[in-house]
């Protein structure tokens, strides 16, 4: 066996727009486990469009319990522009036990200016959960022509994260929008990790090492949108030292959910 790997950016059920290789769970966990991944968080595509979000994280934590042969953890969704988000967020926590919650800001029409993003990552910190932020989900190229979606702008977390030491945040797909000066401010902001799915260019993960350190950076593949072996391939190609290959494999991960 090779090093064990922790994938904290996996998606359960079928993207809304086609069929991926690996959207079947049985298959995906058998792929995960192929690549020596110990254990996945994973989110569902069904919280970008579907409106009963305590169904599908029901539903995430059910195929997470009783599929996932140990290695699946739901992260559920919630949408503060619902009635009775309060409510969703309780049950992640207390009902599914699930050590956070992934949002998405730019499917459910809210900016993170808004007042009530705030508000949930407030509560979701006084949980001690952690907040998955994915900034992307599809290319802008190759979105469906009646469902344009852009980019999360994570300008107004810097000050959020300000107020906020005790938030755990981990920003997922970010870089094909997000570069440069921004990420400085948000690391020095507060507790922002990073997944390198959308990580991009070569020696691309030593750079980002030297930005925000290996401490910041965690492993996400993005399966099944993504082929699993992309992010592989950005491991090794950049070959950072040992210390911080197991920091970025699995033991980032592993001191964030312990945290909680």
């Amino acid at each position: 066996m090779n090093e064990p790997l922790i994938d904290v950016n996996v998606y359960l059920g079928q993207w809304p727009f086609r069929r991926l290789p690996g959207d079947d769970i049985a298959e995906l966990v058998a792929k995960l486990r192929s690549q020596d991944v110990v254990q996945a968080w994973a989110g569902s595509f069904e919280a970008l469009l579907h409106r009963d979000v305590a169904a599908v994280n029901q539903r995430l934590a059910a195929a997470c319990r009783n599929q996932g042969e140990g290695l699946l953890v739901p992260f559920g969704a919630v949408n503060p522009r619902l009635p009775d988000w309060e409510e969703d967020l309780r049950r992640c926590h207390e009902e599914h036990q699930m050590p956070g919650i992934r949002l998405h800001p730019n499917y459910h029409g809210y900016k993170l200016d808004d007042p009530l993003a705030a508000k949930l990552m407030e509560a979701a910190a006084a949980r001690g959960l952690i907040v998955q932020l994915a900034l992307t989900m599809e290319d802008e190229r190759t979105q469906h022509p009646l469902l344009q979606v852009p980019h999360v702008d994570v300008a107004p977390l810097v000050e959020v994260m300000k107020r906020l030491p005790q938030l755990r945040l981990v920003l997922l797909n970010a870089f094909r929008s997000l570069r440069g000066e921004i990420v400085d401010r948000l690391t020095a902001a507060g507790q922002v990790y990073f997944d390198i799915a959308q990580l991009e260019g070569v020696g691309g993960l030593e750079k980002l090492i030297q930005q925000v350190t290996a401490e910041r950076v965690l492993f996400g593949s993005y399966y099944p949108f993504f082929y699993f072996e992309a992010a592989l391939l950005k491991l090794r190609e950049s070959e950072p030292g040992g210390a911080a290959l197991k920091a970025i494999r699995e033991d980032n991960a592993r001191k964030l959910l312990a945290r909680g």
